[in-house]
């Protein structure tokens, strides 16, 4: 095994996860695209490889275990929607490690989607799409989970994508410290229900997954 991908494979392991050998290609193959297309786009502020691996991959991969808790009630075919998601972080690695979830990737920035399209053909990936324009403005069938990692507060996240929540559905926002001032602010209907601490491998950093739901007793 290389070292690179006995590296993912220990850090899946300690976050509890089970990483197959495609699955470990697939996310080193992605690296390889994301530091080819960085070259040329800014795509993302972290260069070195090594940095990908564990600001990126493993960051990414630390909120798998949790997006499927999210959609243990979900029958097959559920749907994820990642705001925000730059160079497809963390949507692309929910597409490698979830093939069973269809994974909608959305940016304002071109180029930024149009990576992410060509991620999903070159390593195959056909749960998962990739779509230009303004979250708010789009008009998409509603998602289960609505995940996002550094986009924007929790009021902003939680009011430009509320339409697009199905039914009993969750968002899920990747954060560093606890926000405790967004969570102050949100709406009196959204319903913060967890707050997950992360602990990522080889990052020395806090991390927590923030947990919101309409209230039930909130129109929709």
């Amino acid at each position: 095994m290389q070292p690179e991908a006995a590296r993912l494979r220990d850090g899946a392991e300690a976050l509890g996860i089970e990483l197959s050998e495609t699955q470990a290609s697939q996310l080193l193959a992605y690296v390889n695209l994301l530091q080819r297309w960085n070259a040329t786009y800014n795509l993302t502020a972290v260069r070195e490889r090594e940095a990908m691996l564990t600001q990126h991959l493993l960051d990414c991969l630390a909120i798998v275990p949790s997006v499927r808790r999210a959609l243990q009630a979900v029958e097959a075919g559920a749907r994820v929607l990642d705001v925000g998601s730059g160079g497809g972080l963390p949507g692309v690695v929910l597409a490698v490690m979830a093939g069973e979830l269809n994974v909608t990737c959305v940016d304002t920035v071109g180029k930024k989607a149009a990576f992410v399209q060509q991620v999903a053909l070159s390593l195959g990936l056909r749960n998962l799409a990739s779509v230009h324009g303004r979250v708010e403005q789009l008009r998409l069938s509603a998602f289960d989970v609505i995940v996002a990692r550094a986009f924007a507060s929790l009021p902003n996240f939680v009011q430009l994508t509320r339409t697009l929540l199905a039914p009993g559905g969750q968002w899920l926002a990747m954060k560093g410290k606890q926000p405790d001032d967004e969570v102050t602010a949100l709406p009196q209907d959204i319903d913060v229900f967890h707050v997950e601490r992360l602990v990522v491998p080889g990052l020395d950093a806090e991390r927590c997954l923030v947990w919101m739901r309409l209230k039930s007793d909130a129109p929709p």
